[in-house]
């Protein structure tokens, strides 16, 4: 019965992907929000990096004016949350869905530095969900003795809707990957000596994916991945260490392997990383759901930890 309940859920899903990529949905647009233009700052340098915090945080408190004027007080309490005194921010935009790059710890002095990438739907309005996550790796990753280490929540990318079309393609990690692959250089430049990772969850992993060739990090850990766009490990074209893991309860599971081309488009995101072929290194992620793996005290985080940190061979494989 289990079997024929998972046969029956895989043709399901298998169907309503089929759908998202050949019926187009268009989910009820969000009025557009004013918002002023990113702060326009030089180049970032230890030394200036007080000053982008300091500007970025205004720029998303004048965002929530603009917000709370043209009526939208859900966006306003988004932005005047971000732009909190206790924020380290190291880029915003408050224009359409939103974008923030957020630094949990001391980057300059850290040892490790890991960068946190969302999925779909994460959005300036949805931030609150991500930024709990890159908190909880940040406390997970410095419980223990060692050189510190510092976590960014980089929501540096539009993210697709998980009911669209969008989500079933690279289009979106295609557009993102020269942006990830440049902030990683900005960071080996504001803390060379760190040993560098990049946490990538759902269509993160996408992204990250798309990144791999010529993002300098030593680890790339994919969770809850529905794909990379790439068929294994050697098609990422990375030096680094690929980690891969999903959590027994996570619905990504039924998600079609599958990568096709069409007239118009490539869809689907290809081989499943947590395969034996894909040849990642599969790591234990517990009963973790979708939603999961940033739960403190659950196996999926302490090991996300341990990568972070650079403590390899601590990592509990799946």
């Amino acid at each position: 019965m289990g079997r024929l309940a998972h046969r029956i859920r895989r043709t399901v899903v298998a169907a309503l992907l089929a759908a998202a990529l050949t019926v187009p949905l268009s989910a009820a647009a969000r009025p557009n929000v004013p918002a002023p233009a990113p702060a326009a700052l030089p180049p970032l340098t230890p030394a200036g990096l007080a000053t982008a915090y300091a500007a970025n945080r205004a720029d998303a408190a004048r965002a929530a004016r603009m917000a709370a004027a043209h009526g939208d007080s859900r966006r306003a309490a988004a932005d005047r949350a971000i732009g909190s005194t206790r924020r380290q921010l190291l880029a915003f935009d408050g224009r359409g869905a939103g974008l923030v790059t957020e630094v949990f710890g001391d980057l300059v002095h850290a040892g490790h530095i890991a960068v946190l990438v969302p999925g779909s739907d994460t959005s300036l309005d949805t931030y609150p969900r991500f930024r709990r996550a890159a908190e909880a790796l940040y406390r997970a990753a410095n419980r223990g003795p060692g050189p510190r280490t510092a976590v960014v929540a980089w929501l540096g990318y539009r993210t697709p809707a998980t009911v669209s079309t969008t989500v079933a393609t690279t289009t979106r990690a295609d557009e993102a990957a020269p942006q990830l692959r440049l902030f990683a250089r900005t960071l080996r430049e504001l803390a060379p000596g760190a040993h560098l990772s990049v946490v990538c969850h759902s269509y993160g992993s996408v992204v990250c994916g798309r990144a791999a060739r010529g993002l300098d990090v030593a680890d790339i850990a994919l969770v809850g991945s529905p794909g990379t766009g790439a068929g294994d490990v050697a098609a990422l074209g990375t030096r680094a260490r690929v980690w891969a893991a999903r959590g027994g309860d996570d619905w990504v599971a039924d998600v079609p392997h599958v990568r096709v081309d069409l007239l118009l488009a490539t869809v689907g995101l290809g081989a499943d990383p947590v395969s034996r072929a894909f040849g990642a290194r599969v790591f234990d992620a517990g009963p973790a759901d979708h939603s999961g793996y940033f739960t403190p005290g659950s196996a999926s985080l302490a090991n996300l930890a341990r990568i972070a940190r650079g403590e390899t061979s601590e990592v509990t494989r799946g």
